[in-house]
């Protein structure tokens, strides 16, 4: 049954019911600087009960992934970063490698973090962890594309589907962490191989960003697109006339399914290496990984949550449905990144 049916109109409100206790110590610690690379007006609230709740204010940089990044390189070791948000995978993976981070040891985030979501352990813990999870999905034309034609990643390439494909750019970090998956379970070859085919499918150019993706398809622009779930979710939740329009015209597939599972991504926390109020910042990292806040991600922002014990209440991840997932560690796909993207440039995928 397609998932948008299911949903109807329901949209359904949103509960935030944040807490968490917080040591009297904490409050010698009044303000925590984050750098993030979250745009999601609905994580205000997330913030605002985390300083309601420790008297911990939080103050707050905002830049894409690349931004937060180049930000922490040029201010060294006189950056005022405490905390770090990034929204994929592959960026966390670079920023660890690239020393931005340091290993945070805690019985609670390793206990409900699983050890694929998460950084690199050293003996000292590890260096990032995955917060919620959002899976990259193929959304279809029904007038034009069979669902049973396109329920794994591998069909984007197939020549049936010449002059039907559309995306964003290959070198965005949401395709590159897909692509560097891949690279995992196909092999090098195979996958530049794979690339190949996907560019020689392709309606148009690579523009826009996952919602436009969705909404070319609607239009008949292209019959096939990648999206990560939580764009579909929005408009799932939508009263818009225009997006229930779009919905009516698209079905979803959670690829690979009998095989390894769809590619899932993370956004993710950390401590910077430079932080000036490491205490608040891992108790900031341990508030984000509690029941409350991961229920907010999933209610706020339609993304899962990582932590598995968290039941899941938001109308349009009920009605996508339970999907299996990839079981790689996500950091693969940074590792993979500067592999692909020469993949990229070779077969001309921009």
């Amino acid at each position: 049954m397609n998932p948008f049916a299911k949903l109807g109109r329901a949209v359904g409100a949103v509960a935030l019911g944040l807490a968490v206790a917080a040591p009297a110590v904490w409050a010698q610690d009044k303000v925590l600087n984050l750098y993030s690379a979250r745009h999601y007006q609905t994580d205000e609230a997330l913030y605002e009960n985390f300083t309601k709740a420790t008297g911990i204010r939080i103050q707050r940089v905002d830049a894409d992934d690349a931004g937060v990044l180049a930000r922490l390189k040029s201010e060294g070791s006189a950056s005022p970063a405490d905390v770090v948000l990034l929204v994929d995978a592959a960026r966390l993976w670079t920023a660890e490698s690239e020393g931005l981070f340091q290993p945070v040891k805690s019985q609670l985030l390793e206990s409900r973090i699983p050890a694929t979501l998460r950084g690199q352990d050293s003996g000292q813990g590890p260096h990032w962890f995955g917060m919620s999870t959002r899976a990259r999905v193929i959304v279809y034309d029904k007038t034009r594309v069979a669902r049973a034609d396109v329920d794994t990643y591998e069909e984007l390439a197939d020549p049936k589907h010449k002059g039907k494909v559309c995306t964003r750019s290959g070198s965005h970090p949401y395709n590159l962490s897909l692509f560097g998956s891949l690279v995992e379970h196909l092999g090098a070859e195979k996958t530049e191989q794979w690339l190949k085919g996907v560019v020689d499918n392709m309606a148009r150019a690579p523009k826009g960003g996952d919602t436009d993706q969705i909404r070319a398809v609607a239009s008949g622009e292209c019959a096939i697109a990648l999206t990560n779930s939580y764009y579909l979710a929005r408009l799932m939740r939508s009263t818009k006339p225009e997006d229930r329009a779009v919905l009516e015209k698209v079905g979803v597939v959670f690829p690979n399914q009998s095989t390894w599972g769809t590619h899932v991504n993370i956004a993710g926390a950390a401590v910077a290496r430079h932080a000036k109020n490491r205490d608040a910042a891992v108790a900031f990292l341990e508030y984000l990984a509690g029941d409350a806040a991961q229920r907010y991600f999933a209610d706020g922002n339609n993304e899962w949550p990582a932590v598995a014990s968290v039941k899941v209440t938001n109308p349009a991840l009920a009605a996508l449905g339970e999907f299996r997932a990839e079981t790689i560690p996500v950091a693969v796909a940074g590792k993979n990144q500067t592999r692909v993207q020469q993949m990229l440039d070779r077969v001309g995928y921009r």
